[in-house]
């Protein structure tokens, strides 16, 4: 079972004495939480993604959350350099990368943080 830093959330190898991510000095005595994983407290939301994906999509809101900042200029640059005229098709494909995230088939951010509930 693998065990994680109770500072930063990050995955500490075997016998470990020191978290090589933060130089936290591991406890051995203290229970960490393997059950449901680490909790980084910079992840970033699935609910929240997708949601902007659904609504603002056309805009890359979802992407700029994420960090595809390359793909939400993208989407901000077919909306707003056709005049809206093609918003359409950047507010189709924010609707399905939306769906997507909050299915679950997208589940990381851009830096490769998997996203939290």
């Amino acid at each position: 079972m693998a065990k994680y830093c109770t500072n930063c959330g990050k995955e500490l190898q075997d016998g470990a004495d020191i978290c090589l991510n933060c130089g936290k000095i591991v406890d051995k005595t203290e229970s960490n939480n393997t059950n449901t994983g680490p909790k980084d407290p910079n992840a970033k939301s699935k609910v929240a993604a997708g949601i902007l994906g659904i609504f603002l999509g056309c805009l890359g809101v979802h992407n700029f959350y994420l960090g595809y900042t390359g793909k939400a200029v993208g989407q901000l640059l077919i909306t707003l350099l056709s005049c809206g005229l093609l918003s359409p098709i950047s507010a189709i494909w924010g609707l399905v990368e939306g769906i997507l995230i909050l299915c679950g088939n997208i589940d990381k951010d851009a830096s490769g943080k998997k996203l939290v509930d």
